[in-house]
């Protein structure tokens, strides 16, 4: 199905480690070959799998551009999962907390309770899909298929809430990268790779929003526009 490909596009174009893209290349795998088997039911298992870490890597966005409002989304959990989610390396590392209330997260990029409720119906949907209940709720393509737009339509609304967070990273990025001789690479190339990308786990709707930003607006009477500019030019030249 051409369209579920679709969420690729909202995935990292670059993960930490590669056991982390070893797991998103597994579930693809699974939903491909249980899609083409006409198992629609495990199919949609393994989509609702990759959407929640599309989930997990917007908040885990969250936890690096705004650390402040991320230790603010902790009240009323318990000490312990406090600090384990503040001292999280991984954006996986979210799953030791239930799906439901990791969805509270993304009332920071100001997604409303009727929003999250609604993205909260995945979970269910997932949670009976995967219960030996006797049902096949989803037994042919059509069945399938209704669900992925629905999934697309809201993945694409927390992309779109989640544009603020990606400005304000790449913001920073640009501030602190604008000195080649006083930063991690010298070539933007590497720079933009691994620094911005590779670091902050964009995907390629992430380097969108990127590329769309105002530098000349925001940087035009800096000092060192001239090689913030060329910056970003070559983000747009090499990932649009």
């Amino acid at each position: 199905m051409e369209e579920a490909a679709e969420l690729a596009n909202y995935l990292p174009l670059s993960f930490k480690t590669p056991k982390e893209q070893e797991y998103i290349e597994f579930l693809w795998d699974a939903f491909d070959t249980n899609y083409t088997h006409g198992k629609y039911q495990f199919a949609f298992l393994a989509y609702h799998m990759l959407t929640m870490s599309f989930v997990y890597f917007n908040i885990w966005q969250i936890k690096q551009s705004v650390p402040e409002d991320f230790e603010k989304g902790l009240i009323g959990f318990g000490k312990d999962v406090e600090k384990g989610l503040l001292a999280a390396t991984s954006p996986f590392s979210f799953s030791v907390v239930p799906e439901r209330t990791m969805l509270r997260f993304l009332k920071l990029i100001a997604c409303d309770n009727g929003k999250i409720g609604t993205y909260a119906k995945l979970v269910d949907d997932r949670n009976e899909t995967a219960h030996p209940n006797g049902n096949i709720f989803f037994s042919t393509p059509t069945a399938l298929e209704i669900k992925i737009r629905e999934v697309l339509r809201i993945v694409d609304e927390i992309q779109t809430h989640s544009a603020p967070i990606i400005q304000r990273c790449y913001e920073r990025f640009l501030e602190e990268s604008k000195d080649p001789d006083d930063r991690e690479y010298s070539e933007n190339a590497d720079q933009i790779r691994e620094v911005l990308i590779h670091a902050h786990y964009l995907s390629q709707k992430d380097i969108e929003i990127c590329a769309a930003f105002d530098v000349a607006a925001k940087f035009g009477v800096h000092t060192q526009f001239s090689t913030i500019e060329a910056l970003h030019q070559t983000l747009r030249s090499r990932y649009t």
